[in-house]
């Protein structure tokens, strides 16, 4: 068996697939021969080398500035200055925007907007499938797939895990289906997983797509390729044959890692896996140590990223007595553990920089509803903890859930601006109301979007506070308080989460 695997374009450029490399590493370990393609990095690449014919002054003088810009977003001179790295990225996003313009589709380094179809629709992604050639990756990805495809792979699996990468993705299969009819072609990943247990009947895609992928694809691909799967598949990502990690568009290599599948928390009322059923499944502590300090070993990183949905209590522990050796940062829930200083401290000393923290709401009776298991008593502990060690918090917030009011969003924003000393960037979304779980008895109605694969219900808010007035809310009331209006511009502008570490105390004193 030959496997092709492919990371199809838009997600943020930053670090390479972590999911393709433990899948690749699965298929390698069984003696199948296997080769992984970030066509987004490369997509993204060949995009910005495009020669554009517009007349604007400020594009022609990003074009001019290029190649000068990707090498600064490569350098320590990204993270020493923050006004030179934020000019390079909007100058670079501004080349890929305007030479994806012709073709109708709005592209940046964090999205992927098409004026004529959506990727929620099955016509929609089936017509991206026949007229591939209307992708503005078209000119690369016929090429590169031309060469690959030569190699007669039996198999073509993508990772689709975001909306901005389903219609490319699909593009890329109709133009593989077309030259190789034979070829057996699945999607999987975290956006075809929640097609699936959504309630998605079937294989619309039949004659283009062989198999859609329900959750971690290592033993299922394992089966196409005639081989017996464990029991248990869970093996150390192998990074062989992606992009050489100094392409990536980030201050140093980065390392993507995940420690687990599913949330150990698991109860959160709006959110999308809880309402999917998505167990909870962890590699064992000490192995995960091992693993990362083995991959640090070889793959020479300046920054280990956690992806798990929240690194658990046990796993934080692992990582204190048996550190990376280079920092670090990750998801973490607010615990008991964390609003311990010398805890804090002691992530601090394990290479910890910055934790990213789902706070949702600075109300209590909010958060209770919402199922968070915190008070605003715990985030105020933890985040004065955290802070006091040195670590960097990005707070995340959600704004408009069914228990909440105008008034109860207010307690939110003075508990951000009172503890405006402790969060270094914050952000916030507007809530969506998923298929299941929360929808039920909180005024849920037909689906959000006009469309077959939409993953949320609209709603009718049972206070009355319309998505309208959150916004002006949150446009008027929130952004524009002084104190948070400055954590907003510290947000590095699209790739956000990803290259905050870079400037956080914490991981600049550690270079």
């Amino acid at each position: 068996m030959n496997v092709l695997l492919i990371n199809p374009p838009v997600v943020k450029p930053s670090e390479p697939p972590a999911g393709l490399a433990r899948l690749a590493a699965t298929l390698r370990a069984h003696h199948v021969s296997c080769h992984v393609l970030d066509a987004n990095l490369e997509g993204m690449l060949a995009l910005l080398q495009m020669p554009c014919s517009t007349r604007d002054t400020w594009t022609r003088r990003a074009g001019r500035a290029l190649s000068t810009n990707l090498s600064l977003l490569r350098s320590a001179a990204a993270w020493q200055s923050f006004d030179r790295y934020q000019r390079a990225v909007l100058d670079c996003n501004r080349v890929l925007a305007m030479n994806a313009r012709g073709s109708g589709v709005k592209v940046s380094f964090a999205d992927y907007r098409d004026e004529h179809r959506s990727p929620l629709r099955i016509g929609d992604l089936l017509e991206a499938s026949q007229r591939p050639v209307a992708n503005p990756f078209f000119p690369y990805f016929s090429q590169r797939l031309a060469c690959l495809l030569a190699e007669t792979p039996n198999l073509v699996g993508f990772s689709v895990n975001f909306l901005s990468q389903a219609l490319t993705a699909f593009a890329m299969a109709g133009f593989i289906r077309a030259q190789c009819s034979k070829v057996k072609i699945v999607l999987g990943g975290g956006l075809i997983t929640s097609w699936v247990r959504r309630g998605l009947r079937g294989n619309p895609f039949s004659g283009l797509v062989d198999e859609l992928i329900d959750g971690p694809g290592e033993a299922r691909l394992l089966a196409l390729c005639g081989q017996e799967a464990p029991s248990r598949v869970v093996m150390q990502p192998d990074y062989t044959g992606l992009p050489d990690p100094a392409h990536y568009l980030s201050p140093t290599r980065i390392l993507p890692y995940s420690g687990s599948s599913g949330c150990y928390w698991n109860r959160c009322a709006f959110c999308p896996e809880q309402a999917e059923g998505t167990p909870y499944v962890p590699i064992v502590p000490e192995q995960m140590c091992r693993e990362v300090q083995a991959l640090v070993h070889s793959f020479h990183p300046g920054l280990v990223h956690f992806l798990d949905n929240a690194l658990s209590p046990a796993h934080l522990t692992a990582l204190i007595r048996n550190p990376p050796g280079i920092p670090w940062y990750g998801f973490a829930r607010i615990t008991k553990e964390l609003t311990d200083p010398e805890y804090c401290r002691s992530l601090r000393q394990a290479g910890c920089c910055m934790l990213q923290l789902g706070i949702e709401s600075g109300d209590d009776e909010v958060l209770e509803a919402l199922h968070k298991g915190i008070t605003t008593q715990q985030i105020e502990q933890a985040l004065r903890s955290i802070h006091s060690a040195g670590i960097a918090v990005y707070a995340y917030l959600l704004f408009g859930t069914p228990p909440e009011t105008y008034e109860l969003a207010m307690h939110t924003r003075d508990l951000v601006v009172r503890l405006s000393s402790c969060i270094d960037f914050v952000n916030c979304s507007l809530f969506n109301m998923p298929l299941a779980g929360f929808a039920k008895g909180n005024g849920a109605e037909g689906l959000f979007y006009d469309a077959d694969l939409s993953l949320y219900r609209d709603f009718a808010h049972p206070q009355g506070w319309t998505r309208a007035n959150v916004r002006r809310f949150f446009d008027r009331e929130f952004k524009r308080h002084p104190v948070i209006a400055g954590m907003v511009r510290r947000d590095p502008p699209l790739f956000t989460s990803n290259h905050a570490p870079f400037f956080c105390t914490g991981w600049q004193e550690s270079r």
